[in-house]
């Protein structure tokens, strides 16, 4: 039997096969309560443009309602013959209300119906994950205003380079994840247009609103153009580019806790919430969670890659290839959600080995630079003279096997005479950390304004 919501044309209905590729309720019926709230703006614009009659829209507006209900109730029953969401809700529409169903669907196509459709979810959930980056944000400041004076390495390469604080580098993350939630506001911004009222690619000879639409439901305007209005899934492009670089951003972090919670680092330790175990070697804790994070950033960036290569060669205006924006964005977006909200319970959870971190942060000559920029600043060497110096020591300590601040005045002074006993001053890492007053440098104090100031902001 062909498709009583658009058959007319068609004497039987389509082969099993084409069901099963057509079909998108399976996927797309989460977009249920954007519909809805589409549906209802329309209905009551096409009442205050008398294009509809009063009865009809109260109708149809207590049936959507009803619809709704149900969905939310979980009683509503989806039915893989109706293909999607649209003529679900339109179905079911129709054995509530009856013939005035048939009206809804007045002015507007499924082509620009989907398309406001997915703004409203791609928007919805924007604005979610900017809170829950916003929240991972507040979860570092909190944990970096705590560790300011935390001693730990800093790297270059995955060499020890120089000390920093936990607290700064906690700090890196919330800057990152500032550019991430500012990346999210411009997607927001820039699809803040609503394509209701396109139709199929035309517009429509109706005398609709548009404007009253895309007021109704949130938008800052209607989209100016209709083949575009149906055509365009920048939208959700951007929203992945944007989630793919959070993504990122986020595994980086989940890599680093992985390495830090080896036994080999041991610089922090996750509790039982955020680990697993082995179900062979008894004294295993697996930083699984943080490992997932990893993980699901190649997801994101797939569903990026995968929708890119999905419109990159379709004509104007709208094509069914188009269904393919949904189920990347959907699975993309929710995995993002979830790392956000599992790291920001891994840096809750957390506890820095200050001991170990102390220890390994003066490993590796890590003060050299300091003592290449004593050299500078007491001594008056060219920066480049300094560097050879320190470059000298550092390897008259190496063949010793011990550290810079091991070597005896004499031995430094076969380097350069002039060094004095105020060198040892520089050669400690908590002394180097605290010279690094300059902004942005990850001096305790720095951190401490810059933690509290983000709190703040965040509060």
């Amino acid at each position: 039997m062909s498709n009583r919501m658009w058959g007319g044309r068609f004497a039987s209905g389509p082969a099993e096969i084409m069901e099963e590729i057509n079909a998108s309720i399976g996927f797309d019926k989460r977009l249920a309560p954007q519909d809805i709230r589409g549906s209802l703006a329309h209905v009551a614009m096409l009442g205050q443009a008398g294009i509809l009659p009063a009865e009809d829209v109260a109708a149809i507006e207590a049936g959507l309602k009803s619809v709704r209900d149900e969905i939310e109730a979980g009683r509503f029953v989806f039915k893989r013959e109706l293909e999607d969401i649209h003529m679900s809700v339109e179905s079911r529409l129709t054995e509530i209300v009856g013939p005035a169903a048939g009206r809804l669907h007045t002015a507007r196509s499924r082509n620009d119906q989907v398309a406001t459709d997915m703004k409203l979810w791609v928007r919805d959930t924007l604005d979610s994950l900017d809170q829950q980056a916003a929240d991972l944000q507040r979860a570092l400041a909190e944990t970096a205003l705590k560790h300011a004076g935390t001693v730990m390495p800093g790297f270059t390469h995955l060499q020890s380079a120089q000390p920093v604080t936990f607290g700064h580098h906690c700090l890196a993350y919330v800057e990152m994840l500032a550019r991430d939630r500012g990346r999210f506001r411009d997607a927001r911004a820039r699809l803040n247009e609503c394509p209701l009222g396109a139709a199929a690619l035309a517009g429509t000879s109706f005398p609709i609103d548009r404007h009253a639409t895309a007021a109704a439901l949130g938008f800052d305007r209607p989209t100016a153009n209709s083949l575009d209005s149906v055509a365009d899934r920048d939208f959700a492009l951007e929203s992945l580019a944007a989630a793919s670089i959070c993504a990122v951003h986020l595994s980086r972090f989940a890599e680093e806790l992985v390495v830090w919670t080896s036994a080999q680092f041991n610089f922090v330790r996750l509790s039982d919430g955020f680990t697993t175990g082995s179900s062979i070697m008894p004294q295993k804790r697996n930083p699984d969670a943080a490992e997932l994070v990893r993980a699901k950033s190649g997801r994101i960036i797939g569903a990026l890659t995968g929708l890119l290569i999905v419109m990159k060669g379709l004509p104007l205006a709208y094509s069914k290839d188009m269904q393919e924006d949904k189920e990347g964005t959907f699975d993309a977006l929710q995995a993002l959600s979830l790392c956000l909200a599992a790291l920001t319970g891994m840096v809750k959870d957390l506890e820095p080995n200050a001991a170990v971190l102390s220890q390994a942060a003066g490993s590796g000559y890590a003060t050299a630079t300091d003592l290449a920029d004593w050299l500078v600043r007491e001594l008056g060497l060219p920066f480049r003279q300094a560097h050879h110096v320190t470059g000298r020591l550092v390897g008259a300590a190496s063949a010793k096997g011990i550290g810079l601040e091991d070597l005896s005045l004499p031995e430094m002074q076969e380097a350069e005479p002039r060094i004095t006993e105020a060198v040892y001053a520089v050669l400690g890492v908590a002394n180097s950390v605290a010279s690094r007053t300059s902004y942005g440098g990850t001096a305790p104090d720095n951190v401490r304004q810059q933690a509290q100031g983000w709190i703040e902001r965040l509060a």
